[in-house]
């Protein structure tokens, strides 16, 4: 049956997004439309697209499904989820300026920093703790790389750090299929330079990206775990500036960065 969806395009430090309120529509195949909808000629375009909804326990107050580019569903996304607090503030779906949404790797916190006029000027998400060992998302028996580290953010990412970022271009997709990673993995190539880190992302089902926030944070761990950084770092991607703290008391990530809106529309379903 068709029905005529609205959409809006948003995107956090060029990590751009299709976002739909399922509390208004009911989407049958988001696989499948991600794919077709985040296609940049035929489509929308856009790294994949985010569903919005009510979360079905108290714990949290709203839930989080993404699915990147090439259909495979993400079990988190940092700058997805500063986008979606922009979104339920301003669109009037809630008052808090602390919400706390449900995703594939649990309840993710949100807290909004406002405008004097009430506009959503950053949010900083609660990322939880990294993990450096996960057997079903890293499998080191398999492993022939010498030159990275392994964070787990929810999702699988590999940092490595290089005075070359653009052999992404090369590598990336190489690495995101290696076969020490049996979910395959996001692939951050990382430079360290006096004003933050330099960082250019590939990243899983989705090829290049602008930006990363689950990889933004998995590169400030594994600079401060190696001892490249402090617990707190500037992150530089293609699309814009991150700023990430791994906080000593508590062993959570914080990421803190702005979100936008670019444009809304509708688009029909078969």
């Amino acid at each position: 049956m068709k029905q005529t969806i609205r959409f809006t395009k948003m995107h956090g430090a060029g990590n751009d997004y299709i976002y739909i309120n399922t509390l208004l529509y009911n989407i049958d195949e988001p696989s499948e439309l991600a794919r077709l909808w985040s296609d940049r000629h035929k489509g929308i375009g856009s790294d994949g697209l985010v569903l919005i909804g009510q979360s079905p326990i108290p714990e949290a107050d709203f839930t989080m499904r993404i699915f990147n580019a090439d259909g495979s569903e993400a079990m988190m996304c940092g700058n997805a989820c500063r986008c979606i607090g922009k979104y339920l503030y301003e669109k009037g779906l809630t008052a808090k300026t602390e919400i706390r949404l449900l995703t594939l790797s649990g309840i993710k916190v949100l807290m909004l920093k406002l405008t004097s006029t009430n506009i959503v000027e950053t949010t900083t998400v609660d990322m939880g703790e990294p993990l450096f060992e996960n057997e079903k998302q890293f499998n080191p028996t398999k492993d022939m790389l010498q030159d990275g580290l392994f964070v787990s953010m929810g999702n699988p990412h590999f940092v490595v750090f290089t005075d070359d970022v653009d052999a992404i271009e090369a590598k990336g997709k190489e690495l995101e299929h290696h076969a020490a990673f049996p979910e395959r993995a996001n692939i951050e190539f990382a430079e360290m330079r006096p004003d933050g880190i330099r960082v250019r992302v590939w990243e899983r089902g989705s090829g290049i990206t602008m930006a990363c926030g689950t990889g933004a944070c998995a590169v400030a761990v594994a600079a401060s775990k190696t001892g490249r950084a402090g617990r707190t770092s500037r992150i530089i991607m293609d699309g814009g500036t991150l700023e990430v703290e791994w906080r000593e008391q508590d062993n959570h990530v914080y990421l803190t960065g702005p979100a936008e809106f670019v444009f809304e529309g509708e688009i029909e379903t078969s």
